[in-house]
């Protein structure tokens, strides 16, 4: 049994001085400081866990560095643009070198005032937004629009979201290009000055918030002079004659057109000339006169580019422009894998280059030799030629990131 409290057993104890507190530090002020103090300790703690600040532009990608880049680093989304031409006017000074007058919207203000606050407490920041002209605009965006004051500021780029790609990129940062950015600001000018003037011809003849721009109108450009081409086209009937042709008693048969006659071209203008040489035909005898053999070599098609990563999920699939080019963004920002975790599947989906990386190569022929077997293993790597002259060679083309992550893996 345990007695709390005075007891007759402390009556012979001695009892022990008390210094009393001085009069012009009463509790309630000391507990006052101790809470001052420990309020400003604690900045610089957060500050010494957010050394890197690193900025994407979505909140999936934001994730998936997040988990690779560890601690002492901090990735924030700046959700697409944070600055843009005025909507309600032209933003463009015509006058003075088409200079864009660029504003930060009222929905992403609340944005960079939080990527403000975080770069207070950061050493260091990295722009880790998309390898292409877009985000290499968003990144030059971000200086503009966010007080980094001294502090040194890296642009990263990966064409994968992969743990190695990220270390890779990381460790070899470099200044914005600016270039890039004057080719995004370039474009986006003209969509402004061809957009800003032909909408409101659309609004009016053809139907409300309808948008014209530099795409829209070249693309319709070419619709119709293919549409005139279609209707000025005069029809020229003309006929073909086939026969089925088989040795004496023997199964098989092969298809034959007859080419010429007499050592003639033939033209069979209409069906009473046809019908004139088939009763001619009817009675005949077929010889082969030679027989042409020949070894054909088939190439696999050539890595997906954008555009003909959308072309076959078109064909294949049904989907739209917009739909591959959503569901391709997800997979390379990243998805859940389970055990794996947040991880991204395919490499960037902008590009019209279809060079592979050689350790992507070199991966997948490890994967022929051993799911395949050797008789299925080329010599070499097979290469294509840009489909474009000025193919962006930097980039590479869409592929798995591993090709031995299956669809049944995953």
């Amino acid at each position: 049994m345990v007695l709390m409290g005075l007891t007759p057993a402390h009556a012979s104890l001695p009892k022990p001085e008390i210094d009393p507190p001085p009069a012009s530090s009463p509790k309630k002020s000391a507990k006052s400081k101790k809470r001052k103090v420990k309020a400003k300790a604690s900045p610089s703690k957060d500050a010494a866990r957010i050394e890197k600040l690193v900025i994407v532009e979505s909140p999936a990608k934001a994730k998936t560095l997040g988990r690779y880049l560890g601690q002492g680093f901090k990735v924030k989304a700046s959700i697409g643009h944070v600055r843009d031409l005025l909507r309600s006017r032209l933003s463009v000074d015509v006058e003075n070198d088409f200079a864009p007058h660029y504003t930060i919207p009222k929905e992403k203000r609340s944005v960079v005032k939080e990527l403000k606050e975080a770069t207070k407490k950061a050493k260091s920041i990295y722009l880790a937004t998309d390898p292409d002209r877009e985000g290499e605009a968003i990144a030059w965006h971000l200086t503009q629009a966010v007080d980094f004051g001294d502090r040194p500021v890296h642009r990263v780029a990966f064409y994968e979201i992969t743990p190695s790609a990220v270390k890779a990129a990381f460790q070899e940062p470099r200044p914005i290009d600016q270039r890039l950015v004057e080719a995004q600001t370039a474009r986006r000018v003209l969509d402004r000055l061809v957009g800003y003037k032909l909408s409101p011809l659309l609004w009016s003849k053809v139907k409300h918030r309808l948008s014209a721009g530099r795409v829209q109108s070249v693309a319709l450009r070419l619709v119709v002079e293919r549409e005139r081409e279609i209707q000025g086209f005069v029809p020229q009937e003309f006929w073909t004659i086939d026969a089925q042709l088989s040795a004496l008693n023997a199964k098989e048969s092969f298809l034959a057109r007859l080419i010429e006659i007499k050592g003639e071209k033939v033209v069979i203008p209409h069906n009473e000339e046809a019908q004139k040489i088939v009763k001619a035909l009817t009675n005949s005898t077929f010889i082969v006169d030679k027989v042409t053999e020949g070894e054909k070599r088939r190439r696999p098609a050539a890595p997906f580019t954008t555009s003909t990563l959308q072309q076959e999920a078109s064909r294949r699939l049904r989907f739209s422009a917009r739909r591959t080019m959503r569901i391709a963004q997800d997979l390379y920002e990243g998805i859940e894998l389970g055990a794996e975790g947040r991880i991204g599947l395919i490499t960037y989906m902008r590009t019209d280059s279809t060079q592979v990386a050689a350790y992507a190569q070199a991966e997948a022929r490890k994967y022929i030799a051993a799911e395949l077997g050797q008789v299925y293993l080329p010599k070499y790597p097979p290469r294509y030629q840009a489909r474009t002259p000025r193919a962006q060679e930097a980039h590479e083309a869409i592929r798995p990131t591993s090709v031995f992550r299956t669809p049944d893996n995953v």
